[in-house]
């Protein structure tokens, strides 16, 4: 019966096949029409209209030379750093040597002149840190994960709102990325429709010898979902336009390295909001074969088509990163990005300045966060 019922159906496809015009099926399955290829416009103001003053308190994660080139570009003028590392200091003072090595946080904290302080010190210490800035009359940008506890999280709430100063978090795969950027205009402007869905796959390298002893520690460094996952949680209220969401399901596990037992090396979440659904992929396992410290990829689902942003690396095609693809009811687009303008930073030194929010809102900022430390603390622990 099997057998009659396969040679029926293999029969019955060669005889459509068969009936189909000449080129049909290769035009149907192998798409049939060229690429467009564009190449985004940069659309870079000429100088930013405001100016502030900053300062640099922790230096413990690389991230803070991306924030301060972002204040930089601006409009911020960086006035000192304080850091505990002398060897930390030493690179970033190289680097900048127009900041001086401030004595102590409180001498930077103490500065009236100092509008903002930005922070990439060890996850855990963040928080409070922006608590003790923002008491101090200034506002706070911290790398990712910028809260990292639920305790932490209710903390920052209450004095953000005691103090009105701004409190935010870097989430740079979309504020520091030139394909996000592109998404965002793409999106914003209808060409895919109404967004459904986003799935963010948030691929790392390890490189142990290369990690700090509070990398291992989710109680220091917050967790794979905390911190990775809370890029992604950004990028999907985004481009969703969410104001409400949840998480619904999440996962950690360490499959690879069981010599740092409290290390979770993967983890996946699910999210939802009145609005649209979204997937969440991290991991530490980003071979060393690829040119790249990982192959972070968004897919953003609309009614009328998809956009795919391969930001850092397009596997066996286009050379380096910054790129998307746009599939719509007419063609298939491919933007080179690389040159887009981003604003983050203009934006927030403007907000600064003008105690709006632009850059971010309050809101979004918080509960990007919040999905993510509720990921991390909900986890269900994979036995490996």
């Amino acid at each position: 019966m099997q057998s009659d019922r396969r040679n029926f159906l293999k029969n019955s496809l060669a005889s459509a096949a068969f009936a189909l015009p000449a080129g049909a099926l290769a035009n149907t399955f192998s798409g049939g029409s060229r690429i467009v290829e564009v190449k985004a416009k940069a659309g870079k103001p000429a100088q930013p209209k405001e100016s502030i003053r900053f300062s640099v308190i922790g230096l413990n994660h690389g991230h803070i030379y991306g924030q301060v080139e972002a204040l930089k570009e601006g409009g911020g003028e960086l006035v000192a750093v304080y850091a505990k590392e002398p060897d930390l200091l030493q690179n970033f003072t190289k680097r900048y040597p127009e900041a001086k090595v401030a004595r102590s946080e409180q001498e930077i904290l103490e500065d009236d002149s100092i509008q903002l302080v930005a922070s990439a010190s060890i996850p855990v210490e963040r928080a409070p840190l922006g608590i003790r800035v923002m008491q101090h009359g200034k506002d706070f940008m911290a790398d990712k994960p910028g809260i990292v506890t639920s305790e932490q999280f209710e903390e920052v709430k209450k004095v953000q709102k005691e103090t009105r100063r701004i409190y935010s978090i870097m989430y740079s795969e979309r504020l520091r990325n030139p394909a996000s950027v592109q998404a965002t205009e793409l999106v914003q402007s209808g060409a895919i429709g109404k967004v459904v869905q986003t799935i963010g796959m948030g691929p790392h390298r390890m490189r142990p010898e290369s990690r700090p002893e509070w990398f291992f520690d989710p109680a220091k460094a917050g967790g794979i979902l905390c911190d990775i996952g809370s890029h992604q949680c950004d990028q999907f209220l985004y481009y969703t336009d969410s104001s409400e969401a949840e998480v619904t399901t999440s996962q950690i596990g360490n499959f690879g390295n069981p010599e740092y037992p409290k290390l979770a090396d993967f983890g996946d979440m699910n999210v939802r909001s009145p609005k649209a659904t979204g997937y969440i992929r991290i991991d530490w396992f980003t071979p060393e074969g690829l040119d790249t410290w990982g192959d972070g990829r968004l897919f953003i689902l609309g009614t009328e088509g998809y956009i795919e942003c391969r930001k850092y690396i397009d596997i066996a095609g286009r050379e380096g990163g910054n790129h998307l693809f746009l599939v719509d009811q007419k063609e298939t687009k491919y933007y080179d990005c690389t040159g887009i303008h981003m604003p983050y930073g203009e934006q927030l030194v403007s907000d600064v300045v003008n105690r709006t929010e632009t850059a971010m809102t309050q809101h979004h900022c918080f509960l990007a966060t919040e999905l993510a430390i509720k990921a991390q603390d909900n986890a269900f622990r994979l036995q490996v």
